[in-house]
């Protein structure tokens, strides 16, 4: 059985937005998990996740309800949100693929010295000691700590995975972000005819409403 272009949108449309409000929910299960078990200390970490996760499972829900409910308004303010999303997303995600190895390492270094907490939270998760050098003066909550000769460099251990976490993150930020665009101008593009609300202009001294037609918003 073969859909309309309408119809097959709305469904797309429509599964795409459940994919993201279970991505939003796996965010927000995550944080408060990793909270709750003490595996992050941060509070600031904790709630940006969870901020990114309660802003994307409202825009899934925005646009879910739109795409169902066939609601003009919803469905116009979810496009520009999404707008502004694919904008951000995608300025990231050129960021995270365009870095070198040097500017890896001094990104790394400026997060390591902005907290102390997640400072710690790194030394006893990768179990080392130390940005660049390890410092037997200093505390550490590493297991390692207890023989500092056999201590690594927390660097050494993040610049081994940053590339991979940063290609993976670009090439995803790039996936999602065109798949909101081509949402947007597909939802445009297959708006059936008469689905929009017409528009009133003055003529004559009198209002009149002209519709908005099928594709592309110009009527046949």
């Amino acid at each position: 059985m073969v859909c309309g272009g309408f119809i097959c949108t709305k469904n797309a449309l429509s599964a795409l937005n459940v994919l993201y409000i279970m991505v939003s929910l796996l965010l927000i299960g995550v944080a408060a998990w990793g909270k709750w078990f003490g595996l992050v200390s941060s509070i600031s970490v904790v709630a940006a996740v969870i901020g990114v996760g309660v802003f994307l499972l409202l825009v899934a829900l925005v646009g879910l309800c739109g795409a169902l409910k066939h609601q003009q308004v919803l469905l116009f303010f979810y496009m520009m949100i999404l707008f502004v999303v694919f904008v951000l997303q995608f300025s990231i995600s050129c960021a995270c693929l365009a870095l070198n190895t040097d500017q890896q390492n001094q990104l790394l270094e400026v997060g390591w010295n902005k907290s102390e907490v997640t400072r710690e939270d790194v030394e006893k998760t990768l179990n080392c000691c130390g940005f660049s050098s390890v410092n037997q003066s200093d505390s550490c909550p590493a297991q390692c700590f207890a023989t500092p000769e056999s201590c690594r460099s927390c660097s050494q251990i993040l610049q081994e995975y940053a590339g991979q976490v940063l290609r993976f993150v670009g090439g995803i930020g790039l996936f999602f972000s065109f798949t909101e665009v081509s949402r947007s101008v597909s939802r445009l593009i297959d708006a059936p005819a008469g689905s929009m609300p017409p528009v009133r202009v003055k003529l004559g001294g009198h209002l009149k409403a002209l519709p908005v037609c099928s594709r592309f918003l110009a009527c046949g």
